[in-house]
Order: structure tokens, then C-alpha cells, then sequence
């Protein structure tokens, strides 16, 4: 009976964690299925190791084997890794019915409560990172970060270049960034913004000039 509960309690916390938590905030539909299957299998791999008694070692084995999978089909990002990372670990612990029933129910609980509380829309919910490829070479920082800024709409907080081709004359930037609180836009140049976004392009370039000029 208490097998059957458990059962049941891991295919209700997969639901919530694939359709109620992960689905409805991303949107990602082929990861909501690899959730819910790989939650079954593991649960069902588990039920076979315990009831074959082999040991606990072999289950928290086949975990770690699990945990580290890398599907190459296409890229997850971090987030997407640590729901992967939750639906393994409530299917490993609804398996093992060594556990009290109590225990495993209440960390199952806590698993889905804290990637509900730290994925949560409502925290961080400023921040933002973005890889950008621009138009120019930069070798200034300060121009690049006001030339981002102005792209973004927002205020940079880590900046970092990953690539600067000084042939093709363009530079590829991975920003940490927060939108202003009353905007959740990100920065794009309309038709009307054209004649302003152009001005401030020629003041950075005439800016430049003129310190390439004084340090000669």
C-alpha cells in the first residue's frame, strides 16, 4: 500500500513539476515530456533494484550515472538542467521504500517548493542576460557599455567580450543587465528612434576620434 502511495504522490509531484511549474514558465513542450518520462523510468528502475535487493549504493549509482546525461540533441539551458536534476530525484525517492513514507512525501514537497519559490518569475525578476553581436570593434569599454546600455535600454552590470573581430569590425558581447522597473521591453530602435539612435552612433564615433587625435 505504501509502494501504491508513493506511486501516486511521484506522478502528481511530475505533473506539477512538468505542466504547472516548468511548462507554464517556459513554454518548452519536448522538455515537459522528457520530464515525465525519465521521472517514470527512474522510479521504475528504482522499483526493480529494491525489490531485487540489491543495495542502496547501486540506486544512488544509477542516480549519478542519470544526473550526468548530456542529451546532444539540442542545448538546455541551467534552469532547464536543475528541472531535469528535480524530476530525477523525486522519481529516485518515491522508488526506494526504505524511506518513511512521511520523509519521502515531505521531500518531494520541498523539492517542488523551492524550484516553484527560486524559478519563480516574481525573483530577480530584473535581471537579464544577453549574448550580442555588434556592429563595431570596440576596444573602448566605456563606449561599449554605453553603446549597450543604449541598445538595451537598461543598466549593465557585467559585461564581458567573448569575441572582437577587428577585420569583420564587429564585437561579441555576454551582458548581465536589469531593465528599469518600469519597463519590460528590451531596447529596439523604431522608425521614430532611428534619427536618435544615429546621432548618438556619429557622437560616439566623433568622440573617439577626437581621443585618437589628442593621444597622438
Amino acid at each position: 500500500m505504501t509502494s501504491l502511495m508513493l506511486i501516486a504522490v511521484d506522478l502528481a509531484a511530475v505533473v506539477v513539476l512538468a505542466y504547472a511549474l516548468y511548462f507554464r514558465r517556459h513554454r518548452r513542450r519536448d522538455l515537459v515530456t522528457a520530464f515525465v518520462v525519465v521521472n517514470i523510468g527512474v522510479l521504475a528502475v528504482t522499483k526493480v533494484l529494491a525489490s531485487a535487493e540489491i543495495g542502496m549504493g547501486v540506486g544512488l549509482g544509477l542516480f549519478g550515472v542519470l544526473s550526468i546525461i548530456r542529451l546532444r540533441s539540442s542545448e538546455i539551458s541551467q534552469h532547464e538542467v536543475a528541472y531535469y536534476f528535480a524530476s530525477l530525484a523525486i522519481g529516485l525517492i518515491a522508488g526506494f521504500d526504505t524511506l518513511q513514507p512521511l520523509l519521502s512525501v515531505s521531500l518531494i514537497a520541498l523539492i517542488l517548493a523551492m524550484i516553484a519559490i527560486v524559478d519563480s518569475p516574481l525573483l530577480l525578476s530584473r535581471s537579464r542576460q544577453q549574448s550580442l553581436r555588434l556592429d563595431r570593434a570596440f576596444t573602448d569599454e566605456s563606449a561599449m557599455r554605453a553603446h549597450v546600455e543604449q541598445l538595451l535600454g537598461g543598466t549593465v552590470k557585467v559585461m564581458e567580450v567573448t569575441e572582437l573581430d577587428m577585420v569583420n569590425d564587429t564585437t561579441t558581447v555576454d551582458v548581465r543587465w536589469h531593465r528599469p522597473d518600469h519597463s519590460t521591453r528590451v531596447y529596439a530602435p523604431q522608425a521614430e528612434d532611428q534619427g536618435n539612435y544615429a546621432q548618438f552612433q556619429t557622437a560616439i564615433r566623433n568622440q573617439e576620434r577626437q581621443e585618437a587625435r589628442s593621444s597622438r
